[in-house]
């Protein structure tokens, strides 16, 4: 039976924890071959070693405009072509309107918007030339309401959901898609300080706080559940493939109906008992 990605080739940025991580796993599942990007070597080289000869590992720092060039280049040398780009890469910056510096703004525009206007601007020409492709960009809940992330973080977000309609406008001549996910709930290693602290804890520990993590997210939706990489990963899966054809300069909100009539003050949830 043929995989939903059979034939394809993707770059996936942040693909060494949490959503990128089980997005790579799956589109490998899938049948593409993956190149995902993140800056921990060492994860990114044993998981390269454990996912096989589909997948390759490519050092980067998206939130360096070159880097982000490189990593679309190396793509492209290393398997022949580009099919879909997941702009996943990001981290947690907080601060109020009356607290941030010139600095954490610059910091967080690199990483949550810079590091997606780049991701597309480099592989929209690779595309092209070939045909078409996915651009997939992650955004969140928090660039729809306030209280459910940071100033700046909320603000980036929104912009990251605005520039793939517009991409998407621009590029549809090339039959390039360009379309967002905004997860909502979702139990991932950046409540624990992000990625690299997470990998530097003892793996019981990360899995005893993820579980009080699911618990304190699971009172923020009408569901009543926490999200999990892996729901990401999926809608991921859908907007790479051929099955969404007709479907771009969209957001695909993934958030057990938190939008729709949860709570929206993230503050409330204590989240940060969690870590």
């Amino acid at each position: 039976m043929p995989h939903r990605l059979d034939g394809k080739v993707c770059l996936i940025t942040g693909g060494t924890s949490g959503i990128g991580e089980a997005t790579v796993e799956l589109f490998l599942k899938e049948g593409a071959r993956v190149l995902f990007v993140g800056r921990n070597a060492d994860k990114g080289s044993a998981m390269q070693k454990a996912l096989g000869e589909g997948a390759r590992f490519f050092q980067a720092d998206v939130s360096d405009e070159r880097q982000v060039k490189a990593s679309i280049d190396e793509t492209v040398k290393a398997f022949g072509r580009l099919d879909c780009l997941f702009n996943n890469a990001g981290g947690r910056t907080g601060g109020t309107v009356d607290t941030i510096t010139q600095t954490d703004f610059t910091e967080a525009m690199n990483l949550l918007l810079g590091s997606v206007l780049f991701g597309i601007r480099y592989a929209a020409p690779v595309m092209a030339a070939q045909g078409g492709g996915s651009i997939i960009s992650n955004a969140s809940v928090a660039g729809y309401r306030s209280h459910m992330g940071g100033y700046l973080y909320s603000v980036a977000k929104a912009a990251v959901i605005h520039s793939a309609r517009i991409a998407a406008v621009q590029l549809g001549v090339h039959n390039i898609r360009v379309n967002t996910i905004s997860p909502g709930s979702i139990a991932t290693p950046i409540f624990l300080g992000g990625s690299d602290i997470a990998a530097g804890m003892e793996a019981e520990k990360v899995d005893a706080k993820m579980q009080k993590l699911a618990g304190n997210l699971s009172k923020a939706n009408p569901l009543h559940a926490s999200g999990f990489p892996l729901d990401i990963a999926y809608g991921a899966l859908y907007l790479a493939s051929d099955d969404s054809r007709f479907y771009t300069g969209q957001d695909l909100v993934i958030d057990g109906g938190m939008l729709a009539g949860g709570r929206t003050n993230f503050e409330d949830l204590k989240l940060g008992s969690a870590t």
